[in-house]
């Protein structure tokens, strides 16, 4: 290996752009946030609906999204996407509200996003919560086979879940960490998300380790959420490549 190549691998390690193993070839970047602006995605509120941020839930602060969790909702891409891999850091902030106040932190991303706006639209997600980030869950009517092969559907206006691989006992209180399978950094530090979704094949990695796959997802296209549920969380280096 050259002194530059492992000058650039040791680099993006150290910002937590380093890359998982086995993921698909993918196309240049599609930048769902630079650092500057919001102006790739919608809001939208449970209480005040689309485009409307009264108590300012999202904010672009130093280069990162600040959501402060204390209103359920999203920021939502503003176009649909199919067969890519996706990147994104976020890190736990120390806010907990209503109706999830002392419980373990909670967001999101979800994805292959399908009808209206609402909490939740019919959807599949790669969960971020204290103990279990890396689950899926499926929504309002989404549908995924998980890998034992057990077909798993979302309910009309409710979800189900499927555990990440390794997943110890579960406790929601705040803070709580897995105490056999932990796969996120200690609190306040980032956190490194990617995704494959590849024609119905989704696959989800944290912190460059495989959590969780399924296969024969339904929908397989759609908009990208990034989720507030309660709990003060940040963004930053959310980033889409279109798989070749």
């Amino acid at each position: 290996m050259s002194m530059t190549l492992a000058a650039l691998l040791l680099a993006g390690t150290a910002f937590g752009w380093a890359q998982a193993k086995d993921i698909p070839k993918h196309g240049p970047a599609v930048v769902l946030f630079d650092g500057k602006d919001l102006n790739q995605f919608d809001t939208f509120l449970k209480g005040s609906g689309l485009n409307a941020d009264p108590t300012h839930v999202f904010q672009v602060e130093n280069g990162v999204i600040h959501v402060s969790g204390k209103d359920f909702g999203f920021l939502i891409t503003k176009q649909e996407y199919k067969n890519y891999y996706l990147r994104a850091e976020f890190k736990w902030g120390e806010g907990t509200y209503a109706p999830r106040d002392g419980k373990a932190r909670d967001s999101g991303i979800l994805y292959n996003i399908q009808g209206p706006n609402k909490v939740w639209p019919r959807s599949i997600e790669f969960q971020i919560n204290e103990g279990c980030t890396g689950d899926f869950w499926v929504t309002d009517g989404a549908a995924l086979t998980d890998k034992s092969g057990t077909r798993v559907a979302g309910p009309a206006g409710g979800g189900m879940k499927i555990d990440r691989f390794n997943k110890g006992e579960y406790k929601d209180v705040v803070g709580y960490r897995d105490p056999t399978g932990e796969v996120e950094k200690p609190h306040g530090e980032w956190n490194v998300l990617e995704l494959v979704n590849q024609d119905g094949h989704l696959k989800h990695y944290v912190n460059g380790k495989l959590v969780n796959e399924g296969t024969d997802a339904f929908p397989t296209s759609g908009k990208i959420i990034l989720q507030s549920e309660g709990s003060e969380v940040y963004f930053r280096n959310v980033k889409l490549f279109p798989l070749k």
